[in-house]
């Protein structure tokens, strides 16, 4: 934003920012905030503390040692954050995305620095890795979470975390437990989410599958090739039978049956599966590409996945989707989804990750998420959580002035009116078309939940309130395009 919007819309960034007063403590603390805010809104070049600090005429030493040194509660901050979302933007049908990205950063003092990936430069190169928490519901999007993820080299060289400021509590987890203990926080702080969606990195984690289920969360995990399952549930045998009693060790119950069929990788079952070949491929548009729509086909059949003890789980649903353009393209989801939710649903929420792309990429380019040249690992926690505080408001000002951008990623399209999520078979969409004033994106849930299902407070989220539609016309999870700068 330049000068004179950020001028125009000071009394609405005021008030948004005296929510997170009790946080902040002391009134220099909040003038701090205020101004590191601002200069990630503004149009610097540069979203720096030198930069930002010269922006607003104040020390860079000043906001430097507001980040590092002086006292305020950024995990308070983070909660009111996620209060806020929960009461302004609560909604039956929103969408939590866990996903990660990577800060390019030179030298080996910075927090958690490491040489791995790093997907902004497409290579092997030093970089902090950072876990988040997505919200999307309807066309608004933003992140609720962000975590520093701290690499086993790291949290077993006490002489570098000292260096680094890392707390003796915080450890090594690995990504998918810092993912889940965001979960676990937003839905404390009110939050509520129809569906959970990831890919591989988190949907090849067994565990985190299974704490996930355990929150009574629906989810549609992207999956790697080489998880294993069923697509016959198998016979399990609860006690000895009269004719297996016989000397020596005993045998563990319950347990597998010897002549049940192995579970198989599900490259594998694409390939030799009767079951999958009795289905045909059915094509969808998925989503607005670059180039014009992604059309994918997909074949969808019940599996069994392996519990703690290796033994089946309750049936789950495996969604198979295949590039009509390049049929070597294979994407594999898992979901936990009843029968009622349709295959149209699953892909659109398996296709929506985007939209947590799409907040990586207005915090890098747009607010500077990845510009702090910060050391300390207090230091980049607290830059992430004003990061989101910054993208809330963004988000919240471009919904409430009607930004909406006409084609993908904000550029219009010869495609921008075809329906993401229709079925490509003939010209009748098997779903119908939602528009901003129809606010059933995805109806599948609206039967009664699993125990222990978290569900969403009227208080919180009006949407709720009222009778819930039945899953008989599912609508479309509209395809919300970039926030409008």
């Amino acid at each position: 934003m330049d000068a004179e919007t950020i001028l125009r819309i000071r009394p609405a960034l005021t008030s948004y920012l005296h929510e997170f007063d009790g946080c902040l403590g002391r009134v220099t603390n909040q003038s701090h905030a205020a101004a590191y805010v601002v200069g990630q809104l503004s149009d610097l070049d540069r979203k720096s503390i030198e930069p930002m600090a010269d922006a607003a005429g104040v020390p860079p030493r000043t906001l430097q040692e507001f980040l590092g040194l002086l006292k305020w509660d950024e995990s308070a901050a983070r909660d009111r954050l996620q209060r806020r979302v929960a009461r302004r933007h609560g909604h039956p049908h929103s969408v939590g995305i866990i996903d990660e990205t990577t800060c390019a950063k030179k030298g080996d003092r910075t927090a958690c620095v490491q040489k791995q990936y790093c997907g902004s430069l497409g290579k092997l190169e030093n970089c902090v890795a950072t876990v988040h928490l997505g919200y999307a519901a309807d066309d608004f999007h933003t992140l609720l979470d962000g975590e520093l993820f701290v690499p086993e080299a790291w949290a077993a060289d006490a002489a570098r975390r000292q260096r680094a400021g890392i707390p003796e509590e915080v450890t090594y987890r690995p990504k998918w437990e810092i993912a889940a203990g965001q979960i676990r926080r937003a839905l404390g702080n009110g939050v509520r989410f129809a569906w959970l969606t990831f890919d591989e990195g988190y949907g090849g984690k067994p565990p985190f599958l299974r704490e996930i289920d355990a929150l009574g969360q629906q989810y549609v995990a992207e999956i790697p090739r080489s998880f294993v399952g069923w697509t016959v549930e198998p016979e399990v045998l609860h006690r000895a039978h009269h004719r297996d009693k016989q000397v020596g060790r005993s045998r563990r119950f319950p347990r597998l049956k010897v002549r049940n069929t192995p579970a198989a990788e599900v490259c594998e079952i694409l390939k030799h599966s009767s079951i999958l070949r009795k289905q045909s491929w059915t094509p969808y548009h998925v989503k607005e590409g670059e180039k014009g729509p992604m059309v994918w086909e997909a074949k969808c059949i019940p599996f069994w996945i392996k519990d703690e003890q290796g033994l089946p789980t309750r049936p789950h649903r495996l969604l198979i989707a295949r590039n009509v353009l390049n049929s070597q393209e294979v994407k594999y989801f898992l979901s936990n989804a009843p029968e009622s939710a349709t295959v149209e649903t699953l892909l659109l929420v398996a296709f929506g990750r985007w939209r947590i792309e799409r907040c990586f990429e207005d915090g890098k380019t747009e607010l500077g998420l990845d510009h702090f040249e910060v050391r300390s690992w207090r230091s980049i926690s607290r830059h992430l959580i004003l990061t989101a505080v910054s993208h809330l408001f963004l988000s919240e000002f471009r919904e409430e002035h009607g930004g909406k951008k006409g084609g993908p990623h904000g550029r219009p399209g010869p495609h921008r009116h075809a329906r993401p999520g229709a079925a490509v078979v003939g010209r009748r969409p098997l779903l119908p078309s939602a528009g901003r004033s129809d606010r059933r994106a995805i109806d599948v849930n609206a039967g009664p939940q699993r125990a222990g299902a978290c569900v969403a407070s009227e208080e919180n989220n009006p949407a709720f309130a009222g009778p819930r539609h039945h899953a008989q016309e599912p609508t479309l999870l509209p395809m919300a395009e970039g926030i409008a700068l």
